[in-house]
């Protein structure tokens, strides 16, 4: 008896032990059966959307279960359209564009009679209805570059260029003489700080910094440092239409900021009719259009303000080949009295050019 009792008592043990390893794996495929149970209503289709601007496209939602007490369609959190009680299958024509250009969700917020809650999400990337159009650029006059100058913002104010440069160390904003490349005057970051774009707007320079999330206002005359203003991101390009301040991060974002507050105004995604543009760099606002250098390419966007459509590539390559030297890549747009010039970080020329077809005489 006793040995009996022994032997009970282990395979009770071992039953025990057996029953503490498998649990988790049982209920898994308890949890994982009922996972697999369909939502009470879904989208029709499995993949993320691509659409285009002002496009009218038919969504399709299955009802799955009949206690659905409310049906809500969401779009970039705003509800655009809900039904009580539906019992069929659904069909919403949805403009995806009311938002503008970029990615969203799109989601399917089921309420059921218990109170209970699902939620079934799609993301919709919306492109732009234009193919930019293709042009080049070609020199019309070469001047000298500092290629100790690593370039990330150029711009004319009362026909005096001003540059402002990168890296730790040697980051600056300088008043430059065109003819000669030579720095008339200059202030310098602290080595902490790497500067990005600038910009004039009335009396004022604005240079942004790249991660330490500061814009710097110096007196455009005398180059005296006013104050920083915060923000948060990084900084890459800057310019401004006369009104606003016009910021790129590195992404397909444009940011619109108060030139006093530097708050943020609203905000645009660049498209091009395949998808976004990121890398976007050095800006400069000229005949209502931001033109906008892509990072580490020979191009350079042409983007409606209004809305980010990307209107026209223009391919920098030749200028590159000339221009660049021992140097980076191409970053500096500037505009002055209809002339526009563009260089690049570390160049040795820096070039009056023209925009054109590939077709024009």
């Amino acid at each position: 008896m006793k040995n009996m009792k022994k032997y009970v008592i282990i395979g009770s043990v071992v039953a025990l032990i057996l029953a503490m390893v498998l649990s988790p794996f049982l209920q898994g495929n308890q949890n994982t059966s009922a996972e697999e149970a369909p939502m009470p209503a879904t989208f029709s289709f499995k993949e993320n959307l691509a659409t285009k601007w002002d496009e009218t496209i038919e969504l399709e939602i299955l009802i799955n279960q009949d206690d659905i007490e409310k049906l809500e369609l969401i779009y970039n959190d705003s509800t655009f359209q809900s039904w009580t009680n539906p019992s069929q299958s659904i069909k919403y024509k949805f403009n995806a564009g009311f938002y503008g250009l970029g990615t969203r969700s799109v989601r399917l917020l089921s309420t059921l009679k218990d109170g209970s809650t699902y939620l079934d999400e799609r993301m919709v990337r919306v492109l732009s209805d234009v193919v930019p159009e293709i042009w080049i650029v070609e020199s019309l006059k070469a001047y000298p570059h500092s290629p100790t100058s690593f370039t990330q913002g150029l711009e004319f104010d009362e026909n005096q260029l001003y540059e402002g440069t990168g890296q730790r160390g040697t980051s600056m904003v300088a008043q430059v003489d065109l003819t000669s490349g030579q720095v008339i005057k200059k202030i310098g970051l602290d080595g902490t700080y790497f500067g990005e774009g600038i910009t004039i707007f009335g009396d004022e320079v604005f240079q942004l910094t790249w991660q330490e999330q500061k814009c710097f206002v110096y007196n455009k005359k005398t180059l005296e440092l006013k104050k920083d203003l915060p923000y948060i991101g990084e900084g890459w390009g800057l310019c401004n239409d006369g009104t606003s301040l016009i910021m790129s991060d590195g992404s397909e974002r444009i940011t619109f900021r108060d030139p006093k507050t530097f708050q943020i105004q609203r905000t645009i995604e660049v498209y091009s009719h395949q998808g976004p543009v990121t890398y976007l760099n050095e800006l400069e606002y000229i005949d209502d259009l931001i033109y906008a250098n892509v990072w580490m390419t020979n191009k350079i966007a042409v983007i409606d303000p209004r809305n980010g459509k990307v209107l026209a590539e223009i391919d920098a390559t030749a200028l590159v080949k000339e221009g660049k030297g021992k140097g980076d890549v191409l970053n500096g747009i500037a505009a002055n009295d209809g002339k526009i010039y563009l260089t690049g970080k570390n160049w040795i020329k820096l070039f009056e050019v023209k925009f054109r077809k590939p077709a024009d005489v």
